[in-house]
C-alpha cells in the first residue's frame, strides 16, 4: 500500500495527510478555520500553508470569527506587514468578511457545519479513485457550496477552493483506493 502521491516530499505533509486529511470534520469553528486556509491557497500550493498554519492560527487569534469580525485598520496593516502569512489584501479583507458572514449564519440559528454538510447529503462521499488524474478538481456539490457560500456572503469560495476543502474535511474521501487511509477514513466516517 501506498500513500497518496501529492503528500510526499515532507514530514509535515506526509503526517497531514497520515492524521487529518479526508477526516470527517464537523465543528463549526474547525470548519471556519480550514474554509479561510484553503481561500489563502488559492493559486499557491497547499504545503505552504501548512506550513504556515500555525502563525495564522496565533495571529488570527486561533480563528474565533468574533474577534476576527472586529479587526480594525490597525491589525489588518500589522497583518499585511508579518511575513508568517500570505500578505494579500483581498484574502485577509475576505477572512474579516468571511467571520462577519459566519457570524450572520450564526445568528439565524444555521449551524456552519450542518450548512456545508447539506452539500453532500450529511455523509461522506466515498470515491474509488485508483490515480490522481481521475480526481476531478471540482464538482456539481463543490459548484453549488461555492454559490450557496458566495450567497451569503463568504470570499474565496469558488468551486474548486470548495472542492479542496470539501476533500480536506472529510466531506469526500479522495484517498486513493492504494493509500491505507482510504479504508481509515472510510470506516471514520461511518463512526
Amino acid at each position: 500500500m501506498e500513500r497518496c502521491p501529492w503528500c510526499e516530499g515532507f514530514d509535515l505533509y506526509r503526517d497531514y495527510h497520515d492524521r487529518e486529511w479526508g477526516v470527517p470534520l464537523r465543528d463549526d469553528r474547525a470548519l471556519f478555520e480550514l474554509l479561510i486556509l484553503e481561500g489563502a491557497q488559492a493559486g499557491l500550493s497547499w504545503s505552504t500553508v501548512l506550513k504556515k498554519r500555525e502563525h495564522y492560527r496565533r495571529v488570527f487569534d486561533g480563528f474565533d470569527p468574533e474577534r476576527i469580525a472586529r479587526y480594525d485598520a490597525a491589525k489588518v496593516a500589522a497583518l499585511l506587514a508579518d511575513p508568517g502569512i500570505i500578505r494579500n489584501r483581498a484574502k485577509v479583507a475576505a477572512t474579516i468578511g468571511n467571520a462577519q458572514a459566519w457570524l450572520a449564519m450564526r445568528a439565524t440559528g444555521q449551524s456552519f457545519s450542518d450548512f456545508l454538510w447539506q452539500f453532500v447529503g450529511g455523509q461522506p462521499i466515498i470515491n474509488h479513485w485508483q490515480s490522481m488524474a481521475e480526481v476531478p478538481a471540482k464538482t456539481a456539490q463543490s459548484d453549488a457550496m461555492s454559490k450557496s457560500l458566495a450567497k451569503a456572503g463568504f470570499k474565496f469560495v469558488g468551486s474548486t477552493i470548495c472542492y479542496a476543502f470539501m476533500q480536506a474535511s472529510g466531506m469526500v474521501n479522495d484517498h486513493l483506493l492504494t493509500c491505507p487511509r482510504h479504508a481509515e477514513v472510510q470506516a471514520h466516517g461511518q463512526n
